[in-house]
Order: structure tokens, then sequence, then C-alpha cells
């Protein structure tokens, strides 16, 4: 019993190992109410996109260097600081090695633009000087219509080029003007969307607090059913051992009654198998000798009759009985025994024992009831500090003020679109046409002076005989170039200007927004200590106070640029940390762990269904003498089988003359099988009976063995259950504990995960800074620079315009000489039909002669 004890333990200890705990069922804490944000921060420009992409190529081929990295910028940012000192200490600084190396990157980096600007400063600077010097010559040559009319063509193409760049940048100037209607209504998304950010935020909050209920109802119907869930595992894991015990004990009983029925038969066929040998004893006797006084007859001494006689003769001592039933054990005593045994209902005693190992599971319960009642206790603790610690947070505080900060500031914002809308339209629109407006009269007259020059030319003119018409198209043609000088070079400062400007800022904001690569656009104001010497970071400090928390600005757009949670993108679990406050498990398996299960009034089977099983051991059963028993029921009833005795007999009779002794002889053969049929069968059955009760198969072995065998499983699954149970209670308990802790676990997770992905998604945040890229960029300087491309482009055709309106006008004015070099000075000028004929850049000697000419 003690071997058969030593490997249960080990089977058992051995299932605990490998035995992994049961999964934790999954939550259903539904989704978090989810705000639905209207801007959607996204521009096509459409067919202008083409005229900014071009600008877009332009200023890279200017520029192609990438981005400045960060040991550029900031260092640069730095070297400026010093600018709050003094002149010569400034000065000082500047001629640092570190920072004039630090100066000549930051030349190689703008070295486009600053060659595309030197080139713009001498086009103002050299336009009004050669403006005031020019002098006209007119020599007669042979191929001068062929001339003419290549500076014709020349001057037609460079003013329909003129014309594109007036339309580029009126475009471009109508392209803003269009956008001040998309601006307004990205400005109301955006401030909806932050309402809307505002208005949600504490209901999400409430959901939050409000699914704690979900987690904790399911504690609690585990709590409530822990006898099934925490019992029931702990009578899985030990049923295997005990349960088979029981079932052998329950099999005993069922033979111990099978064996009294067989003792009973065998008792009642001993009785008819003694009494019926005897009858059969005395039938075959009486018959044998009756046969024996036959076979004396008279007849039996003839020859031919007499061997017959004679072999039927020696077969008489076959008739008689076989076995010696009288000398068979008595079963009586046993079978007494069985009955006194059986007066205990050990089948009852032996369902208790069922029934005690299967209430296990009440048995838990029992014993849990105080831990229960704790950890209920402690979940509705739990569930009002949440609810408290929600309510110490001022988010609806704070979000009713910044409701009540975004609807004033929307009032004041949309006070300021009617001046908005004027200042667009008789501001900077009316302000663009006027510039645009000064190209297109250059234009008026090189279109003018062609019209007029072309249909008055005359090749048979002189130049001194040349019609009125011809005259007035030089006239204008001149007109023109004067124009041009008088305006060129204001537009080209304009447009070198806005060059600087707009290109600069295209390149290290708009582009590197554009790319998504704000964070090295915000990576000045990111950088530790550089704000102020003694705070970390600039932002934590400004909202929070604490410049020592790692929040950026960057990492704050990357955050609600994918749409997370305003608690995770401002990093506000260092002010409220939800893990220390959500984290009640530590608590919960602490009072878990008080759970104590003692098995120790599970009971088997009672000292009552013992002492039965060794009474019944004890009963005889082993005493009786069961090879007597073989040996004689072996032997059969009668010496010789009765029917193939009468049936030889009645042969024997038929080899006999007809006559006396063989009717006699056959009336024998009749008389030994009615004895076999009416007496040798019955006893046949009843040896049958006895040979093969149901119920007794005539062990080697005593009962006392099987009992023991029977009683040594039982103690081993008791002694299993009251001793070497623990560590089976202790791993149940664990696995019924991490599955309650696992539900707070879920909660905890699910709330963290919805903070920071779903609650107060701050999109709306990240959408003002790409409303401000959209603004910013795409509506204004993607449509200045593509103003002062148009508009540079028209100032810079206006060298050729001016040389090609030159040229022609000497084919189409009036001289009053020919051949002639005509210099006239800058402070008078002589026109008509005497003296010498010269015109000057100044714009208003130009309009005189025109005026006078006309």
């Amino acid at each position: 019993s003690c071997k058969s004890l030593f490997f249960h333990l080990i089977s058992l200890h051995c299932a605990g190992v490998h035995r992994t705990s049961p999964p934790v069922e999954p939550l259903d804490f539904g989704f978090v109410p989810a705000a639905v944000y209207a801007t959607h921060a996204y521009y096509e420009p459409g067919a202008i996109g083409l005229l900014f992409h071009t600008v877009h190529s332009f200023l890279y081929a200017i520029q192609p260097h990438n981005f400045p990295s960060g040991d550029l910028v900031v260092p640069h940012y730095r070297f400026l600081y010093p600018l709050y000192l003094t002149c010569h200490v400034y000065i000082f600084l500047f001629l640092q090695p570190e920072n004039v190396v630090l100066v000549l990157q930051w030349l190689y980096y703008e070295a486009g633009f600053l060659i595309c600007t030197t080139i713009g400063v001498l086009f103002v600077v050299l336009t009004p000087i050669i403006g005031t010097c020019l002098c006209m010559h007119q020599r007669q040559r042979k191929n001068a219509d062929c001339q003419r009319g290549l500076y014709t063509a020349a001057l037609i193409a460079t003013s329909i080029f003129i014309v594109l760049g007036v339309i580029i940048s009126y475009a471009a100037n109508h392209n803003v003007s269009a956008q001040v209607k998309s601006t307004r209504r990205l400005i109301n998304t955006n401030l909806r969307d932050l309402k809307t950010l505002a208005n949600n935020t504490p209901s999400q909050i409430d959901y939050l607090t409000a699914q704690y209920t979900t987690a904790k109802n399911t504690v609690l119907s585990d709590l409530d059913n822990i006898g099934p869930l925490l019992g029931g595992r702990i009578h899985n894991q030990l049923e295997k051992d005990v349960i088979p015990s029981l079932d052998t004990a329950l099999r005993m009983a069922g033979a111990m009654r099978e064996t009294k029925e067989a003792l009973e038969n065998v008792n009642s066929s001993l009785e008819v198998l003694q009494d019926g040998t005897v009858k059969l004893q005395n039938s075959l006797s009486g018959e044998r000798a009756s046969l024996s006084n036959t076979l004396s007859d008279p007849a039996c001494t003839n020859g031919a009759v007499s061997p017959t006689c004679n072999a039927i003769r020696s077969t008489l001592g076959q008739l008689g009985v076989s076995g010696e039933f009288s000398k068979l054990p008595d079963v009586n005593p046993a079978l007494e025994n069985v009955n006194v045994v059986l007066k205990t209902d050990l089948s009852n005693i032996i369902q208790k024992g069922y029934s005690s190992f299967n209430d296990t599971p009440k048995l838990v319960k029992e014993q849990t009831r105080n831990i229960v009642a704790g950890v209920k206790g402690l979940l509705d603790k739990i569930g009002i500090e949440i609810t408290t610690y929600a309510k110490m947070i001022p988010v609806e505080a704070s979000l009713a003020n910044f409701t009540l900060f975004l609807n004033k500031g929307q009032k004041n914002i949309e006070a300021y679109y009617p001046q908005l809308d004027q200042m667009d339209f008789t501001g900077l629109w009316i302000g663009c046409v006027v510039i645009l407006c000064l190209v297109v009269l250059v234009l008026a007259f090189n279109v003018l002076g062609l019209l007029c020059g072309t249909c008055g030319y005359d090749k048979q003119a002189t130049p001194t005989t040349r019609g009125c018409l011809s005259n007035t198209g030089g006239n204008l043609l001149m007109a023109g170039v004067g124009f041009s000088f008088l305006f060129a070079w204001v537009l080209m400062a304009l447009v070198t200007t806005l060059f600087v400007v707009g290109g600069n800022v295209e390149k290290l904001v708009c582009e590197p927004l554009a790319n998504r690569q704000i964070f090295k656009v915000l990576f000045i104001i990111d950088t530790p200590f550089l704000v102020h010497p003694a705070k970390k970071n600039f932002l934590p400090g400004m909202l929070f106070q604490n410049p020592n928390i790692d929040l950026t600005l960057g990492s704050m757009y990357r955050e609600c640029y994918e749409n997370n949670g305003l608690y995770h993108a401002l990093q506000l679990e260092t002010l409220f940390n939800i893990n220390t406050f959500l984290n009640r498990t530590v608590v919960l398996s602490k009072v878990l762990e008080g759970i104590q299960v003692d098995l120790r009034d599970v009971l088997l089977l009672e000292q009552a269904g013992r002492d039965n099983l060794m009474n019944f051991a004890n009963s005889g059963l082993g005493n009786i003498d069961y090879e007597a028993f073989v040996a004689e029921l072996n032997k059969g009833v009668t010496l010789v089988d009765l029917l193939s005795f009468s049936t030889d007999l009645e042969a024997q009779a038929d080899s006999l003359p007809r006559g006396a002794l063989e009717n006699a002889l056959k009336g024998h053969a009749s008389s030994i099988r009615q004895i076999h049929r009416e007496q040798v069968l019955p006893l046949e059955q009843a040896m049958v009976s006895v040979s093969k009760p149901k119920g007794i198969h005539f062990p080697k072995s005593a009962p006392s063995v099987k009992v023991n065998n029977i009683l040594s499983a039982i103690d081993a699954a008791e002694y299993l259950i009251t001793h070497n149970a623990s560590h089976v209670v202790r791993k149940e308990t664990k696995g019924y504990t991490d599955s309650l802790v696992g539900y707070f676990k879920q909660y905890t997770n699910w709330v963290k995960n919805s903070l920071t992905a779903e609650v107060a998604q701050c999109k709306p945040i990240s959408n003002i800074v790409d409303t401000l890229e959209i603004v910013a960029c795409s509506f204004i300087i993607d449509s200045v620079n593509t103003f002062w491309f148009g508009l540079g482009g028209c100032c810079i055709l206006l060298i050729p315009s001016i040389i090609f309106s030159i040229k022609l006008a000497k084919y189409y004015r009036r001289m009053d000489t020919e051949d002639l070099l005509l210099l006239l000075p800058l402070t008078w000028v002589t026109v008509g039909n005497q003296g010498t004929h010269c015109l000057c850049a100044c714009v208003f000697v130009h309009v005189d002669a025109l005026i006078m000419t006309l």
C-alpha cells in the first residue's frame, strides 16, 4: 500500500506541474464614444498646382541642399544670442574661428539665394543708370527690311512671354483671393473640432470609469461561484485518484450481494444433489438387480444368445452413481456470515464517500465565505476611489474654460472676416493688379507701336520723310521703353524682396512641413536648455512648470498627427500616474492569498464500511474447499452415460431372437432412459449451478486479499486528500486568483490603451499645424512665390523688350537728319521738324515727345 501511495503522489505532482492555469476570459468593454472631426487638413491646388510645382523646381535648382541639420541650426541660434551683448563683445565673438566657420556654412547653404539676390540688386541699380544715358543711332543698311522683320518677330515673342508672366502672376494673385473662403472654412472646422474635443472628453472619461462595473461584475460572478470554479478545479485534479478507489469498493459491495446469492444457489443445489444422488442410487440399484434377474433366464443359456447375455451381464457394474456429493463442504457457515455482513448497507456508506468528495465545491465555498466578503468590500472601495479620482482631475472645469475661450476667440476671429474680405479686395488684390497693370501698360505700348509702325511703314520713305502713323508707332515703342526703365527696377526690387522672403520660407519651413519633417523645423525650440539656460524643455516648462518632463513640440505633434490621446501626447502620466492608481492587483492578490482550503473533513469510507469489508473478508469464503467442489463436479452424475447404455442395450436386444428375452431387455432400456430423464438431468443442472455460480469464481486467493487492496487504495486516496493535496490546492487557488486579478489587468490595460489612443484624440491640434501649413504655405507662400516668379520673368523679359523696341523704333520714327549720331543731355530735348532728334530714357521726355508728336 505504501508503494501504491507513493506512485499516486508522484503522478499527482507531475499532473500539477505540467498543468497550466486556465486562460482568463476576455472581457468586452465596448467602444469608447469616438469624436468625429470635420477638418480634413488636405489641399489639392488643382490646375495652378502645375505652376506651384514649377516654382518648387526652380527653387530646388537654386537651393538643392538638404535642410540644415541641428549641428548647423542650433549653433547659429546660439551665435545670434550675443546680439544682446555690447557691440565690441559681439564683434569679438563674431571673429571667433568656430563662428566664422558657421557663417561660411550658412553662406554655402544660401549660395543660390545670394547669387540670385545679387543679380536682382544689380538689376535694380543698373537699370535707372542705363536709362539716364541712352542714345539712338540709325544707319541705313541694305538688309533693313530683314532686320525689321526679325526685331518685330522677336518683340512679338517677347511680348507673348511677358503676357504669360502676367497671367501667371495674376493667377497667383487670384488664387490667394479665392482661398480666403477656404481659409474661413478651415478656421471654422478647426474651432469646431476643438469644441468637439472639449465636449466629448468628459463623456469619454465617464465611460472609462463606468466600465469598471464590467470587470467588477465579472469578479463578483466568479466570487459567487467560487465553489464550482475553485472547488471544481480541485475536485477535477483529485478525482482521477479518488474515484477509482471508491468505484472498486462499490463493485466489491455488489460482489458481496452476488456472493450471497451464489452461496444460496450453491447451498440449495447441494441439497438437490445429495437427495437426488440417493434416489438415483436406489433407482439404478433396482434396475441393475432387475436386469440381472432377466439375464438369469434360461433363454440366455442358449449357445447363440449366451455371448450377448454375458456381454450385457459384464456392464451391469456401470449402472451406478459417480459423485459423492455428501462429502462436499457445507457452505452454510459462510452464507450465514455473508448475511450478517450484508445487514450493513456498504453501498450507502460508499455513496456517502462519493458525496463527501463531490461536496468539495461546497466545502470550498463555506471555508472562503469571509475572504469573499472581504474581496467584495474591496471591489466597492476601488469603485468609489476610481470615481473620486476621476472627479479630482479638473477636466470638466478646464474644458469648460477652454470652450469659453474658443467661443470668445471664434467671435473675435469672425469679427475680422469683413475686414479681411475688404483688405483682400481693396488691398492685396488691387495692389497686385496695379503692379501687373504697369507691365500691361508696357505691353500696350509695344502692341500699339507694332500696329501703328507696321501699318504706317513705307519702304520708299526715307527716315526724314516717314509718315505720321509710322512715326506714332515709333514713339509708342519708345514710350514703352521709357515706362520699362521707369518701373523695371521698382518691380525687380519687389521681386527680389519677395524672392528672398518667400523662397527661404518655402525651403526652410514649407518644404519640411510638406515632407512631414516638421520635427526638424521645431528642433531649435526642442533643443534642451536652448530657450532658457536653466530649463531643459521649453514646452513642459510652459504648460506644467516642470521643464524636466521629456516632452517636445515634435513628439506632441507626432502623437497628435497619429490621432492619439491627449493624455499620452502631453505625457500627463507624469502628473496623473494612472498606472499606480489603477494597479490594485497587488492589494487584491494579497487579499486572495488568504484563501485556505482544508480537505481533511473529506471522508471517503466510514469505519463501518471498513469493518464491513473486513467482516466480508473474514466470512469464511476463504475456508471453502473449492478444489473439492471442482473435483466432484468434474466426475459427473453417473459412472456411464445412461442414454448410451440404454442405446447399446437395445442394440444388443435386437440381435437376439424375437421373444420374451428381447422384449424384457428393451423394457430395461426404456426404464434406464426414464431414470436419465427424470433423475439424471435435474442433477446435472444442479451441478452446473454449483460449478458456475454467479458471483463466485472459486479464486485461488482468499477474498481478504481483494479487500485489503481496496482498503489500501482508499487509504492512499484519503491520505492524498488530507495531507498531500495542499500543493494542488495552492496551484488551483493561484490559478483562480490569477483569473480574478486578470480581469482587473484587462480593465487597467484597456483604460491605459484607451487613454493613449481613444480618449481626447488630439488630431485637432495637429490639424491646426497642418492648417497653418496649408494657409501659410499652400495658400500664401506658394501664391507669393508664383507671383514673383511670373513678375520676375516679366522684369527679365523687359530687357529684350527694351532692346527690340529701340531697334524697331529706328525704322518707324521720323528723323530730321540721316546717318547721324544724336546725343541729347538729360536736361533738355528738342522735338519737331528742326534740329537734332534724340530721346533719353526718362519717361517724362518720352511722354512729352509722344504728346507733341500726336
